[in-house]
């Protein structure tokens, strides 16, 4: 368990999954681990298990059975998970909301059940509690991935409402018609295709949440993750509000955004004789605008560890970062960030060695073609486009087809 425990606290975000699973393997059997949190904006799935299980499940389908989780102890009982009703086991953690799902559980039979949920809860909550930490701190490289998944994600589904709302939509014209002899029928097929319309519009709203964040909560955050620091320190920290009105942010510039100003305000408080810092958000409708202040003697460097550390943080969403040191009088530092994505590559895909069906077969995963489409157009089987797409993951080190899909646009990669 130690050894388990330690695997945890070292996982990186795109293995944590798995690393949770294998702890609880010797207590929990099951056939998929999920995990659903709304903190990680361009990859709000982890999982681990059978493929069949993992390659269908659903933000709705997740969504929904967090609605009805009870607010303590795990949830056992059936749910549509991955398209079919399945005994699950789920659990929220309380300050994330972050969602534990575990497929078909059972409980290695000499461990009683009280013994193997406890051991489940305290792994599931060092989990949750990496993944906070993890993404609070999010490097650069996982900021474009975020960028890149977010993006691709908003594609997918909104393609998905101009299909499904243009075919609603014409079935409700032409069931308004009166062309139908049979009022009943109409009126019954109406109500479904109404209601329909309703869903698909909320599946929208709701995937939008997931990948922007309000400018307010956004900045509300970062107040909260400055208040330990106001607390233990002789300084006064100021915060001039954005307007209330302003933009939503994308999940990936919200978290470089209160990465960037937590860590200006650490190395400004290591300045002596800082009394005041003065944080200001703006936001013009297509920058976020971010200025830190302070009233030290202006002895901050820019050619710090530490601040060429988030000038990486700033570049990696594409933004840029201004100092302006005033001996005697502080620091101003201004950092601008745009809230439209502008992925640069992300990486030379020539690099990854790809064999030219490997290739084919990536530009066919990248405009969202499913296996069997896939081999219909290479003229190929299903069992040969698995083989190809699992020498893809292994080549361009990823774990699931939202990944590669990910890196192949974030690297420029298209079907010709």
């Amino acid at each position: 368990m130690l050894e388990a425990a330690a695997e945890l606290a070292e996982a990186p975000l795109n293995r944590i999954a798995d690393s949770l699973r294998n702890a609880i393997l010797p207590f929990f059997r099951n056939s998929a681990l999920i995990i659903f949190t709304e903190d990680c904006t361009g990859r709000p799935q982890k999982k681990s298990g059978e493929e069949d299980i993992l390659s269908r499940v659903s933000i709705t389908e997740l969504d929904r059975l967090r609605s009805v989780l009870p607010d303590n102890g795990p949830w056992h009982n059936r749910a549509v998970i991955a398209g079919e009703p399945r005994n699950v086991l789920a659990l929220r953690h309380p300050s994330s909301h972050a969602l534990l799902v575990l497929t078909d559980p059972s409980i290695i039979a000499e461990d009683s059940e009280a013994e193997a949920t406890a051991i489940l809860r305290y792994f599931w909550r060092l989990t949750a509690t990496r993944i906070q930490e993890k993404v609070s701190d999010a490097p650069p490289s996982y900021l474009l991935e975020s960028r890149a998944a977010s993006a691709e994600r908003v594609r997918v589904t909104a393609e998905l409402i101009d299909q499904h709302s243009t075919t609603l939509e014409t079935l409700l014209a032409a069931l308004r018609s009166g062309s139908l002899d049979d009022a009943e029928a109409r009126t019954s097929v109406t109500d479904m295709a109404v209601k329909a319309l309703i869903e698909l519009r909320t599946l929208n709203d709701r995937t939008s949440d997931l990948v922007e964040e309000p400018v307010m909560t956004a900045f509300e955050r970062l107040r909260e993750d400055l208040r330990p620091l106001m607390h233990f320190s002789n300084i006064d920290f100021q915060f001039i509000e954005p307007p209330k009105s302003g933009r939503a942010l994308p999940g990936e510039v919200a978290h470089a955004a209160r990465a960037v100003v937590r860590g200006l305000a650490l190395a400004i408080a290591e300045q002596p004789d800082v009394s005041r810092v003065r944080t200001q958000w703006d936001c013009d409708g297509e920058n976020l605008l971010i200025n830190v202040r302070d009233d030290g003697r202006g002895e901050l460097s820019a050619d710090a560890a530490s601040i060429s550390r988030l000038q990486h943080r700033v570049q990696a969403v594409d933004g840029r970062m201004s100092i302006d040191v005033m001996p005697g009088w502080g620091a101003d530092i201004s950092v601008v960030i745009p809230l439209d994505s502008g992925i640069k590559g992300g990486g030379d895909a020539a690099a990854w060695g790809l064999a030219a069906r490997e290739l084919e077969v990536l530009q066919l995963l990248s405009s969202g073609q499913r296996n069997r489409i896939i081999a219909t157009t290479m003229h190929i089987s299903e069992n040969t486009v698995k083989f190809h797409i699992k020498n893809l993951y292994q080549k361009l080190n990823v774990r699931s087809r939202a990944e590669a899909i990910a890196l192949a646009h974030a690297t420029g990669i298209r079907r010709p």
